[in-house]
C-alpha cells in the first residue's frame, strides 16, 4: 500500500485557452474542477490504476468540503482531517500548444496542534504502507522539518518515504535520508546551484542531492523526459507526447506510475514516465486509466551526457 501525504491540497481549477493576452477579455473553450495537490493526485493515479493507496489530507472551509466531496465521488480512500484554515483554490490557463500559466494560492497555515493530529493520522495509516509519499509545497508557518522528521520515523520501521518538494523543505528532508526525491528542473537547479543544461548536469546534480543523504533521485525534465539516479545504475528516458492537453498533475503520475512498478531501476522508470506521458494528453489534472496509458512511446538508455536540456 502507498500512503501519501498533501499538506497543502487544493481546488484546481482549468480554464483552456486560444492564447494569453494581458489586459484582454479571453472566452474560455473548456472549464473543469479536479481535487488537486501532489499527494493527493499520487492518490488519485494509482486509484485510476488499480492500485492500492490511501491519502491523508487536511481540509477546511466551503472548499476543503468540497475538496472532500469531489475525492469521495471518485472513491479514494483517505483519511480527512479537518483544520480552522480554509483550503486553497489554484487556478491553471492551458493553451493548445500546451503552453501552462498557474495561479497558485499561498495555503492556509497550520497550528502545532494540527500537524500533531495530521502527523497521528500518517503514523496510524502507515503501519500498512510499503511507500510513504510526503509531497507537495507546505503551507505558511509550517516548519521547513516537517518532512524530514517523517523520513526519521519511518526509516526505523522499514518504510520507503518518497519527497517530493522543494526549497527548504527539500534540503531538510535530504539530510533524513528519504528513500526517493523526485525534483523537478528548477527544484533541482535551486537545490545544488548548479546551472543545468545538459543531461549530464542533470547527473551530476542527482549525485549532489544522494551525497546529501537521498539513496535515490528521480529527476522530471518536462518535455526532455527523466533521469533516475540510484545505487544500482543511473538511466534516462523520454516519452512523445504529440498533443500535450495539460501538465498539471504529470510529474505526480509520473511519481505515482514509478512507485506501483516498484520504486526501483529501468521497468519502474519507464512507468512512470508511461504514466506521465499520459497525463499529459488529458484535460487539467485529470489522472490516466489503464486506457490512457501507452509504454510504447517510452525510450529508456543509458544518459548522453550531451544531450541539451530544453524544458
Amino acid at each position: 500500500m502507498i500512503l501519501t501525504l498533501t499538506l497543502n491540497p487544493s481546488l484546481d481549477r482549468t480554464i483552456e485557452i486560444a492564447s494569453l493576452t494581458r489586459a484582454a477579455v479571453i472566452r474560455a473553450a473548456a472549464a473543469r474542477l479536479d481535487p488537486g495537490g501532489k499527494g493527493v493526485n499520487v492518490s488519485r493515479a494509482l486509484l485510476a490504476n488499480a492500485v492500492t493507496s490511501r491519502a491523508v489530507v487536511p481540509f477546511g472551509g466551503d472548499e476543503g468540503r468540497q475538496l472532500v466531496r469531489l475525492l469521495t465521488l471518485e472513491g479514494l480512500d483517505m483519511v480527512t482531517v479537518p483544520v480552522a484554515g480554509t483550503t486553497r483554490s489554484n487556478v491553471t490557463l492551458a493553451e493548445p500548444d500546451g503552453t501552462i500559466t498557474k495561479i497558485n494560492e499561498p495555503g492556509t497555515a497550520l497550528s502545532p496542534a494540527e500537524l500533531d493530529t495530521i502527523a497521528d493520522a500518517v503514523l496510524a495509516a502507515a503501519h500498512e504502507a510499503d511507500w510513504v509519499v510526503a509531497s507537495g509545497s507546505l503551507p505558511p508557518e509550517v516548519p521547513a522539518d516537517v518532512y524530514a522528521r517523517l523520513c526519521r520515523r519511518f526509516a526505523g520501521a522499514g518504510i520507503h518515504v518518497a519527497v517530493d518538494t522543494s526549497g527548504p523543505a527539500l534540503a531538510c528532508a535530504l539530510a533524513a535520508g528519504p528513500a526517493l526525491v523526485k525534483p523537478n528542473l528548477d527544484e533541482l537547479t535551486a537545490a545544488t546551484g548548479m546551472p543545468i543544461r545538459r543531461v549530464g548536469d542533470v547527473v551530476e546534480a542527482a549525485g549532489k542531492l544522494r551525497a546529501a543523504g537521498a539513496r535515490a533521485v528521480l529527476a522530471s525534465l518536462g518535455g526532455d523526459g527523466a533521469v533516475l539516479v540510484e545505487e544500482d545504475g543511473i538511466w534516462y528516458g523520454e516519452a512523445a507526447v504529440t498533443e500535450p492537453r495539460s501538465a498539471v498533475g504529470a510529474g505526480d503520475a509520473m511519481l505515482a506510475g514509478f512507485l506501483a512498478a516498484g520504486g526501483r531501476g529501468r521497468d519502474a522508470l519507464l512507468e512512470g514516465l508511461a504514466w506521465g506521458a499520459a497525463a499529459v494528453r488529458l484535460p487539467g489534472s485529470r489522472m490516466p486509466g489503464p486506457a490512457d496509458i501507452s509504454r510504447d512511446a517510452v525510450r529508456i538508455s543509458p544518459p548522453d551526457p550531451s544531450r541539451p536540456v530544453h524544458s
